[in-house]
């Protein structure tokens, strides 16, 4: 069965800092679920360290469809923002937005160099962060008559179902989350109480 589990950070941790030659980079580990948020945070970190000299980044946004980009910010190609995106790959995260930020110390690394800096600074702001597992849920609208109310909350009970929102007027309409692997034998319960009217959402 496919999985129905998805893993991300719900908080920032503390940045990390890696040093190489007098250079120095920054790493931020941030949630994020939408590519405004993405460009919002890089905005912010770019006025809080409005003296550095590159703000490179990659993002991992989604589950289905799996958004990811990675951007190296005037770094030799595939240098930067790469080596960033393959650590929040290699930890399996999503909804992750990772910027290193560069104070360039007036050595140059070389490209072997910066891969190794950039990567290092996203694994250890990676390291630092308190990865969570989210549970995939999909949504089932009920409604029904008051005399089916009983056995709607019973079968809510029974599997344990979020309720995200409930009407409960002459005519009852409740929305409940049920777990993705679980919405189809769920679903199809509720359906065999034939009064009900059963939709997906």
């Amino acid at each position: 069965m496919a999985t129905d589990t998805y893993f991300t950070i719900d908080k920032q941790p503390d940045p990390a800092v890696f040093k190489d030659r007098k250079s120095k980079f920054i790493g931020y580990a941030i949630p994020v679920s939408s590519v405004e948020k993405v460009k919002s945070e890089v905005e912010k970190l770019k006025k809080a360290h409005h003296s550095a000299r590159h703000w490179c980044y990659a993002y991992r946004i989604g589950v289905d469809n799996l958004m990811e980009r990675a951007n190296d910010d005037g770094e030799p190609s595939n240098s930067a923002g790469q080596p960033i995106l393959n650590q929040i790959k290699a930890k399996n995260l999503t909804n992750v937005l990772v910027v290193v930020v560069r104070y360039f110390g007036g050595v140059k690394l070389g490209v072997g160099g910066l891969i190794n800096a950039y990567k290092t600074a996203a694994q250890m702001v990676l390291d630092q962060a308190e990865v969570v597992e989210k549970i995939r849920n999909k949504r089932l609208k009920i409604g029904f008559d008051y005399q089916d109310m009983d056995k709607v909350m019973r079968l809510i009970k029974e599997h344990e179902l979020e309720i995200v929102s409930q009407n409960l007027q002459e005519k009852g309409e409740v929305m409940v989350a049920i777990r993705l692997n679980d919405f189809e034998s769920v679903k199809n319960q509720f359906e065999r109480i034939h009064t009900l009217k059963v939709a997906s959402v």
